[in-house]
């Protein structure tokens, strides 16, 4: 029987939300590139949850933008919630959220797809990975067909050996209603990976037509929205509101009673879900005396009655799911569309790959999403982004692109996937960013849009927008440096919190004259109220880079050196860093190690 061969650059597996940013990325840079999926109906389609950002998150989706990502114009397009989370806090925890109309989202990612110069979107099953001395060729899908590249991204999420459960009754799948992938991880253990499993679950679906709102606490967003991108201007599109209930003592009892029935409890699932995010089975468990627990009920969209119970994750059987729906405020008569469930799924522990989010032992091969051990439509995003980045800069032979901690949550999140790995599936927080003040949502684009056009990446709407914006600033900024007020400069003024630039104004009435934005205006004030925190958080960035960009060559053997402890030549030999900074990272690795390998490095011959 003949082949079919097709021939690409860069082909990219899965089309959810790694696989779009990373098959975006990669044409945009000039690759010919093949998506591949199970499905064209799901491109970009919201598994769980109806939104975009949140804590950490929002940051990941507008520096997504800033790199010339999809996400957050997207989201502006077809969000039906904005809210600005942490407004009261200081603005490095400030973090923009969204709620989706999920078709719309969904429909819209898939045109940007379709309508990408350089991207071919098809409907294939993969079943092998084809590699030739430590290369990879390609993949061969179903019906024995072959694509060929020298890069292939593989962005599988939670379909990899899948299994759903829904109390004692378990179906094949990654999601209700679709299939799973089992040959890629037949193929990815072939080839020498670790595999391991995770678990994640997901809350039953109601009909909003059924439910009592008039007993619910509505929750609107935002009276002025605030945009995810840098392109959009403002938030056009009028706003639903999302409602608050609670569970009560009833609905604990009932779960308590049934916990022998529950998949995690009964010793039907043994892996490990995600402890930020607990199962309500979970929480009465782990908060046995909390009476309560806060329960969203988020819509789906404008064309649809179907809620969302966000904080009510479950795994319980369909009759317990029943009962315990309706022994919560203003649920008592809801009619459930879909129950809830979880999934069991496979990924690769995230230390066989390069900081690049290539894999170790098959040149040209990248891994995505959650695959990596991660959870999150932004942190697969960000993945996606920066993996097809890298796949399009290899295949063009240019040098790979990192993100520094200090640069990104980008940066944070893969340094801290490929250096510490993961026991839990992975979640941004703030308080991973040890230069989080300097990694504000608000500044994004002042970061990255910058690297974004010398990647390629920026289009020219992008960077004269990015250009006129920071010119007001400087502008503006070199003005309130060089203007006095009862012998204060402005600046001097401005860095106090209780001025304002409506103060600076009263002060010089000549800068009300400066053509600024009001998301100018912000910048200049964080600029002001925070130099002296920035200034210091840029010393330590300078002092701890001079050590911690010392490279450390890739075939450096760490076994030779005697006076390194045996779990850290082996810790080392595994995660192979490839800068000290990243070797101090490296879970088990201490300042004792650090100088005994500062130490070799600068002297290689004493090995």
């Amino acid at each position: 029987m003949s082949e079919s061969v097709y021939q690409f650059d860069v082909i990219v597996i899965g089309a959810g939300h790694a696989g779009t940013e990373a098959a975006l990325a990669a044409a945009r840079l000039g690759a010919k590139t093949a998506l591949l999926t199970m499905n064209c109906d799901t491109v970009g389609q919201m598994s769980c949850n109806p939104a975009i950002g949140g804590v950490a998150k929002g940051q990941i989706v507008r520096e997504i933008d800033a790199l010339g990502g999809e996400m957050g114009r997207v989201i502006d397009e077809t969000g039906i919630q904005f809210r600005m989370l942490n407004s009261s806090k200081g603005p490095a925890m400030h973090s923009p959220r969204a709620q989706a109309d999920k078709k719309a989202y969904q429909f819209l990612m898939k045109y940007r797809v379709e309508d990408q110069e350089n991207l071919t979107l098809v409907q294939e099953m993969v079943e092998e990975i084809l590699v030739e001395k430590g290369d990879v060729q390609g993949v061969r899908v179903r019906g024995n067909a072959i694509y060929r590249a020298a890069a292939v991204i593989l962005t599988t999420g939670t379909f990899l050996q899948a299994i759903m459960h829904t109390g004692e009754a378990k179906a094949k799948g990654g999601r209700a209603g679709e299939g799973t992938t089992g040959t890629i991880s037949d193929a990815l253990v072939k080839l020498g990976f670790q595999l391991e499993r995770f678990k994640t679950g997901t809350p039953a679906r109601l009909n909003g037509r059924t439910i009592d709102f008039s007993q619910l606490k509505p929750q609107p967003g935002d009276e002025n929205p605030q945009p995810f991108s840098f392109l959009t201007d403002e938030i056009k599109q009028s706003q639903l509101d999302c409602y608050l209930t609670d569970t009560n003592v009833k609905v604990h009892e009932l779960i308590r009673k049934n916990l022998s029935r529950a998949p995690m409890y009964s010793g039907q699932i043994n892996s490990t879900g995600p402890r930020y995010c607990p199962s309500i089975e979970d929480k009465v468990v782990r908060f046995a005396k909390k009476e309560s627990h806060q329960i969203f009920l988020e819509p789906e969209g404008r064309l649809t009655h179907e809620y969302y119970c966000n904080g009510i994750s479950t795994s319980l059987p369909r009759d317990v799911q029943d009962k315990m729906i309706h022994a919560i405020k203003g649920l008592e008569n809801a009619e459930i569309m879909r129950y809830g469930y979880a999934v069991e799924y496979d990924f690769a522990p995230p230390t066989q790959l390069l900081p690049t989010l290539e894999t170790k032992k098959v040149q040209g091969l990248y891994f995505a999403g959650q695959i990596n051990g991660t959870t999150g439509y932004e942190e697969a995003a960000g993945q996606g982004l920066i993996a097809g980045i890298n796949a399009a800069r290899k295949i063009a032979k240019k040098t790979p692109f990192i993100l520094e901690r200090n640069q990104a949550y980008l940066g944070v999140l893969i340094d801290d996937l490929v250096t510490k790995g993961v026991d839990e599936p992975y979640r941004m927080f703030t308080s991973r960013a040890e230069y989080r003040l300097l990694l504000r949502q608000d500044n994004a684009d002042r970061r990255l849009t910058p690297i974004a056009k010398e990647l390629g990446l920026a289009s020219p709407e992008r960077l004269k927008k990015f250009d006129a914006h920071v010119e007001q600033i400087e502008r503006a900024e070199k003005f309130i440096r060089e203007k006095r007020h009862h012998k204060n400069t402005l600046e001097e003024w401005l860095r106090r919190p209780e001025i304002s630039w409506k103060n600076v104004i009263e002060m010089a009435p000549e800068a009300g004259s400066l053509p600024l934005s009001p998301v100018a205006i912000k910048q200049i004030e964080i600029d002001a109220q925070y130099s002296g925190y920035i200034r210091r958080q840029e010393k330590e960035i300078e002092r701890h880079s001079k050590i911690g960009s010392v490279k450390i060559p890739a075939s450096f053997d760490y076994h030779a050196i005697l006076q390194l402890r045996n779990e850290a030549r082996d810790r080392l030999s595994k995660i192979q860093p490839a800068t000290l900074g990243q070797a101090e990272r490296v879970s088990g690795i201490t300042p004792a190690d650090l100088t005994v390998l500062l130490f070799y490095l600068d002297n290689p011959q004493s090995k």
